[in-house]
């Protein structure tokens, strides 16, 4: 095995191409190598780490195990060097052009991306966000694999691996299409209290990416001995307000966007009959960026624009 003192520290960079790129050309062509001298840095990575690390497959080529537990790590180390090399160097938002991949679910698009756009616009021209809505139990190994660089979830147990920052805490509301004919029938109408008896008997769409059909809804009717009755689960905020607005279903939605949509789309907004444990959503981030200027200045961004959310409950 290699040590420290006779490793050519210049293979790390041929070894973190290739595990990008899977294939010799393609490194050679992010290194400005020739293949013939990526094959022969392959080669020597090989023996000094006694393992063949990469195996044909097909066109490309596969990464062993022992390949595969060096790839973040290795990453990271090249990263932090860079770094050091570079040193931290002047931000300016208004000339930076960095790429932000912002994971969320659509409230986020409503709720968070036209303020974060007027924003942008005005001080950071060049920097563009992508908002993408990952399936919550994959957002860890989206941060760890860079797929990702922001998270925006409710808050729950964390990797030591990550930060996270409070953002607002987010109530619950009944929606029901206007004009619903068992709410003008009770005499309902916008910010009154829907009664048990009608909450359970109506129809419910769900939001859940995964399809489950229990949510904080559920365990707060469970507590006085009641259950609603869902008959549909939507992956999106917008497909269960939609939803809503053209049947006679109900649904339970986060305050903020219930008021914000409920004109546009035709829903009445009323409380719900039992106390709703509210959520508190949180932005989480792998710690490789807590100190760049780049990404604390994006957080800060994130979290000016949603933190009057709090107040809007």
């Amino acid at each position: 095995m290699a040590n420290l003192s006779s490793f050519d520290l210049n293979l790390l960079r041929v070894l973190d191409a290739l595990l990008q790129e899977h294939s010799t050309v393609k490194a050679g062509k992010r290194l400005g190598l020739s293949q013939p001298a990526v094959s022969a840095a392959l080669a020597r990575l090989r023996a000094a780490l006694d393992d063949p690390l990469f195996f044909r497959r097909g066109q490309g080529l596969e990464p062993t195990d022992h390949a595969l537990s060096l790839e973040a790590e290795l990453r990271e180390v090249l990263d932090r060097i860079g770094r050091l090399i570079a040193g931290p160097g002047p931000f300016d938002p208004l000339t930076a052009q960095h790429r932000f991949r912002i994971s969320g679910s659509d409230f986020f698009a409503e709720m968070l991306l036209p303020g974060l756009a007027e924003r942008l616009q005005t001080v950071a021209p060049l920097m563009r966000v992508h908002l993408v809505d990952l399936v919550p139990d994959n957002y860890v190994d989206t941060l760890e694999r860079y797929e990702v660089d922001l998270a925006l979830i409710p808050e729950t147990r964390f990797p030591d691996w990550t930060d996270s920052q409070p953002l607002f805490r987010s109530s619950f509301s009944v929606v029901a299409r206007s004009g619903h004919p068992r709410l003008r029938q009770a005499g309902l109408v916008t910010g009154d209290v829907m009664p048990i008896e009608l909450f359970c008997e109506l129809g419910h769409v769900l939001f859940s990416p995964e399809g489950n059909e229990r949510a904080m809804g559920d365990a707060a009717l469970a507590r006085v001995g009641r259950h609603r009755h869902v008959v549909m689960t939507m992956p999106v905020f917008s497909g269960v307000y939609r939803a809503v607005a053209g049947s006679d279903l109900i649904a339970l939605l986060p305050t903020t966007l219930a008021h914000q949509v409920a004109a546009s789309v035709g829903l009445d907004v009323l409380r719900p009959p039992v106390p709703v444990a509210s959520v508190q959503l949180v932005q989480v981030w792998h710690r490789r960026y807590t100190s760049s200027p780049a990404h604390v200045w994006m957080r800060r961004q994130v979290a000016d624009v949603l933190r009057p959310l709090e107040d809007a409950e």
